[in-house]
Formats: C-alpha cells, sequence, structure tokens
C-alpha cells in the first residue's frame, strides 16, 4: 500500500529491520535503544538484537571494533530480531564490510561518506573505495555526509548553554542518524529530546549540541530529494493493558524484586561483575527502598557464599554470575544442596570456554548447571523464553527454591538479556502468592521433651524446615558434612547416607508433580515432526514454524521452561511424534538429555556462532525433515 505526504510517496509495510552500525564509540547501541524507545511509544511490536565487542575501547576503524544494533518493529506480533536487515546504516568502511554480507539485494543503505577516507578503507581492509567500484550496485545507497553536516548544525547553533569543541560535535553524528531514521519511519523524537536533556543535565551545551543533530537529522529527510519515500509500519494490534519496554536483564531484575515483595522475604543479591549479568547488579542497588541489598563481592565464590549465608539468615539469597563464574560458584552451590536452603543462581550465558566470547550468546552451560556438582547434588534448572518471560522466570525460580528449600538455576543467556521487546504490566492479583513461614518452634518430642530438628521433612514437599538463627530453641547445626536423617547432626553412617542422598533426589524429583504440563503447538494435531527447544530459541523456532506451515506443511513446537527436572508428561509428548527435532546454540546438550531420559531418536541441528538462529534458517531445516 502506498500514500502520499508532502512531496514524498508513503510506503505502507507490515514489518522493517533495521540496523545501525559503527564504531564502539560511535554511540550505535544509544541510537538503537532511543529508536527502540521511539518505536515503543508509537505502538508498534518489537524485537532488538544488539551485538558489540567484548573489549571496553575495540580497534577503532575496524571490523573487530564495529558496533552493531538490529531492531525488528510491525504492525503485527513478532517472535525474533529479523533474519536480515531492510536498511543498514553504515557510519564507516569498517561497519560496512562488517555487515554488508547480511543486507539482502535491494536494501537500503545509508552511508557516512565523510568516513570513506583513505585511511579509514585500508583498516576496514578495502583496497577500493566500496561506493565508486560497484560493490554496492545491487542496493539503494544513500550517501549522506554524517559528520560534516553534524559539525555544520552544532556549529550553527545558538546556545547561551555554551559551546562544544569540534570533537565534541563529531560524536553527535549518531544523533543527525537517528534524526533521519526517525523522519524515514515516521518515528515521534520528543521521546529522544527528553532523554538528551536528563543525560545531559550537567552538561546543557552537549545536551543541545545532540537535539541540534537529531533536528537537522530529521529536517535533512524532509528536504532533501535522496529519499524519493517514506515508510509507515503502523501500530501493532495487541492485548489491551500498560506496556513497557524491558530487556531481558531488565525483566528479570524486576522479577526477583516482585519475587522478594511476594514471598515477604528481603532480597540479598550477592554477586561479582560479569558479562552479560552485570545489568542485574546494576539494577537491583537502585532499589533499596523495596528492602533489597546488593553486595558487589570481591570474586565469585564470595558473591554466592555470601548469597548463601543470606539465605540462612532468612533473606532470598541470589547471584548472578555467566558461565565462568558458574564454574567457580560450584562448590557453594553444592553446600547450598546439603544445607537444603533456597538460593537463586543466575547464570546469563554467553559464549565459552572460558573467557570465550563475553558479549556473544550461547546455550552451553546446560550439561553444567544439571549435572556440575560433585556428588548427587540436584536441584532443578529453568530457563525463559524470551525477555519479557524473564521476569516471569525469576518468580518461577523463586517459588520452587523456598518451596522445596533448594538452589534453583535460572539460565538466561546474552541474546534475551540484551535483547529487548514490548511487555504487558501485570496485574498484581494475578502473581502467585509466595509467602514463607519460618518454623518457629520445636518439631519433634526427643528424651528430653520437645526440640527442633532440622532435616524432618515435609510429608508432601520432603522439604525441611527454614529456622531463622537465633530463633530461641531453634539452635542447629550447618555445614558440608553430611546431616543425620531428621535431627540433622553430623553423620557417616553409610546406611544414612544412602537415605540421604536419595531424599534429596525424590524432593527435586517431586517438583515435576509440581509445574505445568509441557504444552505443543500442533494446530491441525496431524504433525509426525516435533521440534522442542528450551530458552532464547522460542522465537526462531515458532518464526519457523509460522513460514513452515504457511507452505502448506504440518509441524509441532513445544518449548521446554523446566528443564530439570522434566515436566511428568514429556515422555509421552516425545513420544507421540515420528521425528524429533532439537534446535540449540549448543554442540546437543538437551538432544542428549532427551536421548538419555525417554530414548527417543532425537535430531539435533546446532550452531556456535554466538549468534541466535535464523528463522529462515530453521525453516529450511524443518522442511527437510518433514519431506524424509
Amino acid at each position: 500500500m502506498s500514500g502520499q505526504v508532502r512531496d514524498r510517496q508513503i510506503h505502507r509495510l507490515d514489518r522493517v529491520v533495521i540496523r545501525f552500525a559503527g564504531d564502539s564509540g560511535d554511540g550505535m547501541q544509544l541510537t538503537g535503544e532511543q529508536f527502540t524507545s521511539e518505536t515503543a511509544a508509537f505502538g508498534n511490536d518489537l524485537s532488538t538484537l544488539p551485538d558489540f565487542p567484548a573489549e571496553i575501547r575495540a580497534p577503532a576503524g575496524t571490523p573487530a571494533g564495529v558496533s552493531g544494533f538490529q531492531l525488528h518493529f510491525s504492525d503485527h506480533d513478532i517472535l525474533t530480531p529479523g533474519d536480515a536487515p531492510n536498511m543498514l546504516v553504515a557510519m564507516n568502511p569498517a561497519a560496512l564490510k562488517s555487515n554488508l554480507k547480511d543486507l539482502p539485494a535491494g536494501a537500503d543503505l545509508v552511508v557516512n561518506t565523510d568516513a570513506f577516507t583513505s585511511a579509514n578503507l585500508k583498516k576496514a581492509g578495502y583496497s577500493s573505495d566500496p561506493l565508486t567500484d560497484g560493490t554496492l550496485d545491487g542496493y539503494r545507497v544513500h550517501r549522506v555526509p554524517l559528520s560534516s553536516m553534524t559539525i555544520d548544525a552544532v556549529n550553527a547553533l545558538e546556545s547561551s548553554t555554551g559551546t562544544v569543541n569540534k570533537k565534541e560535535a563529531e560524536r553527535a553524528k549518531n544523533m543527525f542518524a537517528l534524526g533521519l531514521m526517525s523522519w524515514l519511519y515516521q518515528r515521534p523524537t520528543d521521546g529522544v529530546v527528553a532523554f538528551l536533556e536528563k543525560k545531559f543535565a550537567k552538561r546543557p551545551e552537549i545536551a543541545a549540541a545532540n537535539i541540534a543533530a537529531l533536528r537537522a537529522g530529521y529536517n535533512y529527510g524532509e528536504t532533501t530529494e535522496a529519499f524519493a519515500v517514506v515508510y509507515e509500519v503502523a501500530p501493532a494490534r495487541m492485548k489491551p493493558g500498560r506496556y513497557r519496554r524491558v530487556s531481558g536483564n531488565l525483566a528479570l531484575s524486576y522479577g526477583l524484586i516482585a519475587a522478594a515483595e511476594l514471598t515477604g522475604l528481603p532480597l540479598f543479591l550477592g554477586s561479582y561483575p560479569i558479562t552479560p549479568a552485570s545489568d542485574i547488579l546494576h539494577e537491583l542497588s537502585r532499589h533499596k527502598r523495596f528492602g533489597i541489598r546488593t553486595f558487589q563481592a570481591e570474586d565469585e565464590i564470595a558473591g554466592v557464599g555470601a548469597a548463601l549465608g543470606a539465605s540462612f539468615g532468612g533473606s532470598l539469597g541470589v547471584t548472578t554470575t555467566s558461565g565462568p563464574g558458574l564454574a567457580l560458584k560450584t562448590e557453594t552451590i553444592g553446600l547450598a544442596v546439603t544445607l537444603e536452603l533456597p538460593l537463586l543462581v543466575v547464570d546469563i550465558q554467553r559464549g565459552g570456554p572460558s573467557t570465550g566470547l563475553p558479549t556473544k550468546t550461547e546455550q552451553a552451560d546446560l550439561s553444567m548447571a544439571v549435572h556440575g556438582r560433585n556428588g548427587e547434588a540436584p536441584l532443578p534448572v529453568i530457563a525463559p523464553r524470551s525477555p519479557a518471560d524473564c521476569f516471569d522466570a525469576a518468580i518461577e525460580a523463586a517459588r520452587l527454591a523456598t518451596k522445596y528449600r533448594t538452589p534453583v538455576i535460572l539460565l538466561s543467556d546474552g541474546y534475551l538479556a540484551n535483547g529487548s521487546e514490548p511487555w504487558l504490566l501485570p496485574d498484581r492479583a494475578d502473581l502467585p502468592d509466595l509467602r514463607v513461614t519460618f518454623t518457629t518452634g520445636p518439631n519433634h518430642t526427643g528424651d528430653n521433651g520437645p526440640e527442633f530438628w532440622p532435616y524432618l521433612r515435609d510429608n508432601e514437599t520432603l522439604a525441611r524446615p527454614w529456622a531463622v538463627p537465633g530463633t530461641p530453641g531453634l539452635e542447629h547445626r550447618i555445614g558440608g558434612l553430611e546431616k543425620a536423617d531428621g535431627s540433622g547432626g553430623i553423620s557417616y553412617d553409610p546406611a544414612n547416607h544412602d537415605r540421604m542422598v536419595r531424599l534429596r533426589q525424590a524432593k527435586i524429583d517431586g517438583i515435576a508433580r509440581d509445574i505445568p504440563a509441557l504444552d505443543v503447538d500442533d494446530p491441525s494435531g496431524q504433525a509426525r515432526v516435533l521440534v522442542l527447544g528450551w530458552g532464547s530459541t522460542y522465537g526462531p523456532i515458532a518464526a519457523a514454524c509460522r513460514r513452515v506451515r504457511a507452505n502448506g506443511l504440518q509441524v509441532a513446537h513445544a518449548h521446554l521452561r523446566h528443564l530439570f527436572p522434566f515436566p511428568e508428561n514429556t515422555g509421552d509428548v516425545v513420544r507421540a511424534y515420528d521425528r524429533i527435532l532439537v534446535p540449540e546454540m549448543n554442540l546437543g546438550q538437551l538432544r542428549a538429555m532427551i536421548r538419555a531420559e525417554f530414548l527417543v531418536d532425537a535430531i539435533g541441528y546446532n550452531q556456535v556462532r554466538g549468534l541466535p538462529f535464523k528463522a529462515a534458517e530453521l525453516a529450511g531445516v524443518l522442511e527437510d525433515v518433514i519431506k524424509q
């Protein structure tokens, strides 16, 4: 569909994918975040994919130093940040070189011509200028001197707040690009202006320069003849309610705060900063008014130890980390298993092993989460499927931890942590009641009268009582040595150890009766192939299934939140289909668990590229499996 506005033709689209790319110091993440905020305010559904190097200041002008931000927005429900951009904004030759391979033929490309100097071309690895050698002949190229036009706009500014130097003026070029894209896609900019005024409140001259660049970019779009059309993406029809945009880490932080309120417990976070989990520590430290206590420990071991100590003291103990930190925390997590105290361990997975790829995503910590402790040390493992779902996953983790007196590992990843989407704010009345009751008196009658047995279990959950230290008459011993069943005294008795190991396992196994059944999306009921996923693969898998069904083929999709123990009906689900495909961003960890547990011949589709799956890629694999 198309229309007319001023002297421009309007093309009405149902969806758009934009990618901003430039040096790490070009402000691409900020630009993308602000365009996302504009889009959320407009009412579109959206999904984002930030992509940036691990170095604090990566080598400028080189492909290794390129930072990108991709946004997919639409007038309908979407599930992924998009497979490929319709529009690429390249701030320099390195950004063009790194991203051109993802740009489909005929797509739009905005390049900052000021940056295409011989020195920059050489750093990017170009032997000739792609703007003139025919490299870009297959694209709609818009050559814009972003840097010089930004400097001109800032220099023309008559500001009572002071002036900025040329370097500071040139840095505002990302706002010029944002203004241009805001005009091209008919986005509001009032929110960006308010953001800049607040962000640079102590440097009003910087705020004024960035706002001038933003408006200059918008006005350039209106006045130039370089763009014959503008694009319009109508707001999406979404479930009524109040929405806000959240990243996975923000939603997870809010979920932890909500869990503390729902349980009635003070929340204690003991953590050591690590990418990509640090944002949770930063966010929770802002909410002391809710009784949140944050402790930035000297290392990963101290962080989890403090969190476990807080749980012993009657708080909701939480520690956040990524793969390398989870490895360091395993001894204390094992201690939490034998102490049978609630503890939330949040692992925001990244590429590994070792330091690996700190800013790239992966799902390779599942085996470590389920099995990575000495001895028989079972604990629940759950995983959110989208950025907004991180809120609910955090609450579910707290429910299991407090009800069953156990550590719980929550597996998010860098894709969910940094990506964002609209979140429908829940009604407080719809959230579960997780209030915790502490033991306040003796629970056993011994030879000397009433006494407290710390390992006398609940008949239904097998959870032990939780007694706050200092409660008169409830003094008890804790530690890593094996406990006597019931009394909790140190025991080296072989039969007692065998019983305690089996009791701890039975407690975790019993959780399968207390979690929702595995739901299957099989619209026709005729599918013979099941796609089974977990965590952040939900969006790409669901989008791929939509494509396959649109092509007239039948496929079923089930997605696991609870990875240990599995829902009770998981075996029935996987045995009901002829073939099971398990896409994972690892080399087959869930597939191995499914094959071992249910003796089915699950097929893996695996990648470890530091990037999420593409829907078209998975759809092609699915169609091949269905047609076999």
